[in-house]
């Protein structure tokens, strides 16, 4: 087991690495940072000198290099637009995110996991439909349609909840179902998935056979080994969640990380839109490996292999 983890571990160095890189070079290439922050009106002389002031002229592998090394030693910069150093201000923002993220989760799991238990015990009946025409509509509505039909029902119709703001558990309600229900419908099909072949496996019959209840073959049994799947799907949907937060704290104005990459891009602040990349990269990588190591405690083949 130490060896895999360090095997795992390593490759989720290497990724994380890449993805900096790739990231730091997609921000360079999508137009001459030194323009942007100039803005418009700005003459070649102000662009030059903004250029020279951040380091622009110098070569991508220098500047690369000199913002890894930065940043491995806690200097994330300053932010061009909020006057302040960039990694205070990124943490203090990231509570929100993580909270809405892991909130949207824990819905997501909720909603499916008792549907897909569900559709396949009534497997190719009305109930299986209904609930596979469910996560059909979860994934083709767009998260953000979804969250202005809430804000519709919710806040104008019955005015139950606020629309706006992080100030209460209130104001975490409809963004953790516009964000949770799109993620839902892939657990939903993978716990079925899982579910209708475990409940054909040898066991399971057997199980049956000795006249175990079947409330104690479903859950104590069957569940147990279908939802060892969900395990590394968890993890690459809670980055997703985390990174994929933008619109919907956009949409409902939570102070959260999500909407300060928003106003990074709408501000043109390179440092902040830097660190935001690197730190849900490496948030993702880390969620993969933790999943890794976590399907590998519980299923002995995959080490072995």
């Amino acid at each position: 087991m130490v060896g895999y983890a360090l095997k795992r571990l390593g490759l989720a160095v290497l990724v994380g690495l890449a993805v900096s890189m790739i990231a730091f070079l997609l921000l360079r290439l999508s137009g001459d940072p030194a323009t942007a922050i100039a803005g418009e009106g700005a003459t070649q002389v102000d662009i030059d000198l903004i250029r020279q002031t951040y380091g622009f002229d110098r070569p991508l592998p220098v500047q690369y290099v000199a913002w890894l090394g930065q940043a491995v030693r806690g200097d994330l910069g300053d932010s061009i637009y909020f006057k302040t150093a960039a990694g205070p201000l990124i943490l203090s923002k990231l509570k929100t995110t993580l909270l809405l993220g892991l909130m949207a989760l824990v819905f997501a799991l909720f909603v499916s996991v008792p549907l897909g238990v569900l559709a396949a015990i009534y497997k190719n009946s009305w109930i299986d439909r209904l609930c596979l025409a469910t996560a059909v509509v979860g994934q083709a509505l767009p998260n953000f349609f979804f969250a202005l039909l809430l804000i519709m029902f919710f806040s104008i119709s019955l005015r139950v909840l606020p629309v706006s703001g992080s100030d209460t558990w209130l104001h975490f309600v409809m963004p953790t179902i516009a964000l949770g229900y799109y993620v839902a419908p892939a657990f939903m099909r993978l716990v079925r998935a899982g579910m209708i072949e475990v409940l054909e496996a040898d066991y399971i019959r057997t199980a049956r056979a000795k006249g175990l209840p079947t409330r104690q073959v479903i859950f104590k049994h069957a569940l147990r080994n279908a939802v060892v799947p969900v395990v590394a799907l968890t993890a690459v949907q809670l980055g997703y969640l985390l990174g994929g937060s933008v619109v919907i704290e956009t949409i409902f104005a939570l102070d959260g990380l999500g909407y300060l990459a928003y106003q990074s891009i709408t501000f043109k602040d390179f440092p902040v839109m830097q660190v935001i990349v690197l730190l849900l990269s490496v948030i993702y990588v880390l969620l993969t490996l933790a999943s890794d190591l976590a399907n590998a405690w519980l299923d002995p083949r995959i080490r072995v292999a």
